[in-house]
């Protein structure tokens, strides 16, 4: 196991490479931050020393060689808007989006196998009809339009929710939460319930039931045990695009997440901070597709003998 978490540590040094490249090449084609950060009136010289005092004025090559000198020493620079160091700034923003990520997938799970395991007990009733067309719609509804028609009913025609931010009780999560995990939980629960009548038509439950065991321990024991890998590895993948899609969500709703610090940080042609939060964000999923791989080897037998070889 440990040989096989050493080959996916050295095989992700490659993209992850690539990312720390792509994103400090692609930040400078948003422009000149001394645009930004000095007034109109602003003279040549007066920009030539914000170029020089921020390291701008030096060849992109010699600037994309400091950058990954301070990486390999956690030194990720400063912000230009705040003047904090850009790593502690993308650290601090990143919690919330493990947060909102968290608690959607958790209660996207649950919900999914739920409704999925109930579904696929009574396959091709109108029940197992009606849940395959519900979450079919609700994996196929855009984040974005759905917050954006939160915002417009729930928050500004009804005033029931608040439109954006954390200040506040339990109803800042709602629109924010609900924006994320409509997809998700529509995917599990279609995924949840091909595994689960796959499961439950196999063998073994038939055994399990002519034993007279009782129909929970059938579904829940033995075929959702059995269901499981699959189920492992969607909710996965789904959980590392949620921590690397959340962008909109969280600009949206101005939840202080990483992506609205991404956003923030590309208006404001802020590159220190862009440049760290995307390496925090692509380390978080890096390892978190490590995790994703030990755990299905640790439920499929046939993957851990492949993954011990």
């Amino acid at each position: 196991m440990l040989t096989f978490v050493r080959r996916r540590l050295v095989s992700s040094a490659i993209p992850l490479f690539v990312v720390v490249v792509g994103v400090f090449v692609l930040s400078r084609l948003t422009g000149d931050p001394s645009k930004l950060y000095l007034p109109l009136s602003a003279t040549p010289q007066m920009r030539d020393e914000f170029l020089a005092r921020n390291g701008f004025d030096r060849p992109v090559l010699v600037q994309l060689l400091d950058y990954l000198g301070g990486v390999f020493t956690l030194d990720f620079g400063e912000s230009l808007r705040t003047g904090q160091s850009a790593g502690e700034m993308a650290l601090r923003a990143f919690p919330a989006t493990l947060q909102l990520a968290g608690t959607t997938m958790l209660l996207a799970i649950v919900g999914a196998v739920v409704i999925g395991s109930w579904a696929a007990y009574r396959p091709n009733s109108i029940a197992d009809r009606l849940t395959s067309f519900l979450s079919m719609t609700a994996a196929s509804v855009p984040d974005f339009w759905f917050a954006i028609m939160g915002v417009l009913v729930f928050a500004v025609t009804l005033g029931w929710l608040p439109t954006s931010g954390v200040v506040g009780g339990p109803e800042v999560w709602v629109l924010p939460l609900v924006t994320l995990l409509i997809r998700p939980f529509g995917v599990l629960v279609q995924v949840v319930r091909g595994a689960m009548v796959s499961a439950l038509s196999a063998p073994y439950v038939k055994v399990a039931r002519s034993k007279g065991a009782s129909e929970p321990r059938v579904v829940f024991g033995h075929a959702l045990r059995n269901a499981a890998p699959p189920v492992l590895t969607v909710a996965g993948d789904l959980t590392v695009g949620l921590v690397n899609g959340a962008v909109v969500v969280e600009t949206i709703f101005g939840w202080p997440g990483i992506g609205k610090l991404m956003i923030d940080s590309i208006l404001q042609r802020d590159f220190a901070v862009l440049q760290a939060a995307v390496l925090v964000t692509a380390v978080t999923i890096f390892a978190l597709n490590i995790l994703i791989d030990l755990c299905h080897a640790l439920l499929d037998a046939r993957v851990r003998q492949a993954v011990t070889a």
